[in-house]
């Protein structure tokens, strides 16, 4: 008895009781996973030379991990894990503009914070890989491990064009699953159906730039290499190396 009651004191003290902070986290936690789970599928293709995973690997890495972050956050914080979701929910009037910052915010620092873990995860073989270098560029580039970046013909306006198109594609799918009027998706299996859209846009569109399609995934990643010693290469248009995988 006497342990349970300690138990239930803790619990007591760690129950977290405002919304905001709760959703924060939930958030934040999803996305780590998120990220933990897509990159870790890119540095294990990358890190092997392709002799432990593909292109079609990562991208099935980074659609299942879209699954498991909304079965870890979806019901406190709905699972936004992009700010693009983000912004078009607050489009339609589905989500307070004044969230909208907090939660780039706190996805932005998931996606840091987890690509600190996979560069921990990955330590040894990266720099095994990379013959001790961090490049941005080369036939051993690490770079495209954390961020996409462009294949070697495909000029600035494709690239946004790309990714607009992704991204658009990304979001007129959520909408149709989210929306009660359509045929709806088994209860419980959403996360699932969520996860093909990703996965049927990556294997269709991953081709130009990796298809990120979400700016806190890319930059926050991106922002991580930076400090970490890829240099500023990580932040310049610069063709021919890796894309990146989803």
């Amino acid at each position: 008895m006497g342990s349970s009651s300690l138990l239930q004191r803790a619990q007591a003290l760690l129950r977290i009781r405002n919304q905001l902070a709760r959703e924060c986290l939930a958030e934040l936690l999803a996305v780590f996973v998120l990220i933990l789970i897509t990159l870790s599928g890119s540095a294990q293709t990358v890190t092997t030379s392709e002799t432990k995973g593909n292109f079609l690997s990562a991208y099935l890495a980074g659609a299942l991990a879209v699954m498991v972050a909304i079965y870890t956050a979806g019901g406190v914080s709905g699972a936004h894990l992009n700010p693009a979701f983000s912004l078009v929910m607050c489009l339609l009037e589905q989500f307070p503009w004044w969230k909208f910052p907090v939660f780039v915010a706190v996805q932005t620092l998931g996606a840091f914070i987890s690509s600190g873990a996979v560069y921990i995860l990955y330590y040894d073989a990266i720099w095994h890989y990379s013959n001790g270098t961090l490049t941005a560029s080369g036939p051993r580039e690490t770079a495209s491990i954390f961020a996409t970046y462009p294949a070697d013909y495909v000029s600035i306006t494709n690239g946004f064009v790309d990714q607009v198109i992704g991204t658009a594609v990304l979001i007129v799918g959520l909408l149709a699953i989210m929306d009660t009027r359509n045929k709806a998706v088994p209860k419980g299996l959403e996360p699932l159906v969520v996860a093909l859209l990703v996965f049927s846009i990556e294997v269709s569109m991953g081709s130009n730039c990796g298809c990120p399609m979400n700016p806190a995934r890319d930059f926050g990643p991106r922002l991580f290499t930076y400090v970490a010693g890829w240099g500023a290469e990580v932040f310049r248009w610069v063709k021919g190396r890796g894309q990146g995988r989803g």
